[in-house]
């Protein structure tokens, strides 16, 4: 038992573990850090498959997985108010004073933050994706994202590109706007121990391979690499729709022993993959930010990506080769990294990415945001709903409608079930030495 020295923090999103991905390393490393700093960060996420109900993680890290199901690439179907009582109970019930919700498509974060702001807790939002402005997706992303930024506290973007992709679409003040990048676990991502022979070349590439992540420059881009050049072999990591061209490809380019399939690749399971090669490609055709190209430039590789989003401010231009989503664009940068790599040491690049980036700093500037955030005053209801107005003709009297009704429904709620009804959880606070101890799951309760 103890006190927590500063902020008690909810993170949301319906991105999470058992799930691996940049925001769910994002959360979870943020998590850690910001525990170390010593705030009090619990984690609201929904159920995955039998994983229900509270779970203590490395270090104390509590984790609510709420029983709903995803619905949809991992997010919950849209309810609008029915997470309403089962958020409130959580904030009542670990003392919160602020709420950080992740990433703009996850439902479960529009809908905690629009019930965080109703009870008048402040709010933080980071954005961990780029949108477009012209297909219909984005358009309805975008005014979603116009409703729960709205009355943000304040926001942040991974990257500068990141930033004014969301003030253009979420119409924020860009003061209210800071960019803190992601990070990379160095001691985790380490180089071989060994330098590997320079007689067969080893490109990686570990992506979802769908369309965003530009699964078919790789079509494109393989066959022509392998016909240049005899001594390259691929190795690609990762699962998704496009994978069957990739396997149609190198069918009938007949690359069966130079293009290597693993599938899905656990993250525990990264580092090993990487070790094995000289060059990391990514393809994307859309990044606010790419984890993956840390890791990578983390254990030692040489890393050829496409100029897009907020990729060229990820690594110095000596430990990149940037280029056009475009497949010869992409075939000169893979030449000109092979002609390069003789100078490359592996790990001298991983001593100058622990330089660069480190979680602890990531949390500590996020702590900087949280301190201004919790600065902000208080509004009462008519002082919201202006903010909403202004949304749109008509989206701003629907938005309008929308937290008049959550309004009203918290305060029938405060009714059927005062607050001082609601049992707070007691603190506990691990040392050092008890965490060195902790797995990834100690606790299995269930929620009441």
């Amino acid at each position: 038992m103890g006190e927590w020295k500063r902020h008690r923090i909810l993170m949301v999103s319906d991105f999470f573990y058992p799930n691996f991905g940049g925001v769910e390393n994002h959360i979870y490393y943020l998590s850690q850090c910001l525990l170390k700093l010593g705030h009090k960060v619990v984690v609201m996420t929904h159920a995955y498959n039998n994983r229900s109900g509270v779970r203590y993680m490395t270090g104390g890290l509590k984790v609510y997985y709420v029983p709903w199901k995803p619905f949809l690439m991992q997010n919950t179907f849209p309810t609008f108010y029915g997470t309403l009582p089962i958020v409130r109970t959580i904030l009542i019930r670990e003392k919160i004073s602020l709420v950080h919700g992740h990433q703009a498509f996850s439902t479960l974060c529009h809908e905690a933050l629009m019930h965080a702001r109703t009870m008048g807790y402040k709010v933080v939002f980071t954005d961990h994706s780029l949108y477009g402005f012209a297909d219909a997706g984005s358009i309805h992303m975008n005014k979603v994202l116009q409703f729960t930024l709205a009355e943000v506290s304040q926001a942040i973007c991974v990257s500068h590109t990141s930033k004014e992709n969301t003030v253009l679409r979420s119409g924020l003040p860009p003061e209210k706007v800071f960019v803190i990048p992601n990070a990379v676990d160095t001691a985790m991502f380490k180089p071989a121990p060994e330098r590997l022979s320079s007689h067969e070349i080893v490109i990686v590439v570990i992506s979802r391979l769908v369309y965003r992540k530009g699964a078919d420059l790789l079509v494109e881009v393989i066959p022509e690499v392998c016909r240049l050049y005899p001594n390259v072999r691929f190795i690609v990591g990762g699962d998704g729709p496009k994978r069957v061209r990739l396997e149609e490809m190198r069918e009938k380019h007949s690359l069966q022993d130079r293009v290597e399939m693993l599938g899905a690749v656990q993250h525990s399971q990264v580092r090993s993959v990487l070790i094995t090669g000289h060059i990391f490609l990514n393809s994307s055709l859309t990044e606010a930010f790419c984890i993956a190209i840390l890791e990578a430039a983390s254990c030692g590789l040489l890393t050829v990506s496409t100029r897009v989003g907020g990729v060229p401010e990820v690594l110095p231009d000596d430990m990149i080769v940037l280029a056009k989503p475009d497949p010869s664009d992409m075939v000169q940068a893979i030449k000109k990294a092979i002609s390069i790599l003789p100078k490359i040491d592996p790990q001298e690049m991983h001593n100058r990415m622990k330089e660069l980036y480190n979680w602890h700093d990531v949390a500590k500037r996020t702590e900087i945001v949280y301190d201004r955030a919790l600065k902000c005053s208080n509004q009462n209801l008519l002082q919201r709903l202006s903010r909403y107005l202004s949304c749109g003709a008509w989206a701003g009297k629907l938005f309008c409608l929308v937290m008049i009704i959550d309004f009203l429904l918290w305060h029938l709620l405060q009714l059927w079930k005062p607050a001082e009804d609601i049992e707070e959880v007691p603190d506990f606070i691990l040392s050092h030495d008890q965490d060195k101890g902790i797995s990834w799951d100690n606790e299995n309760q269930s929620l009441r």
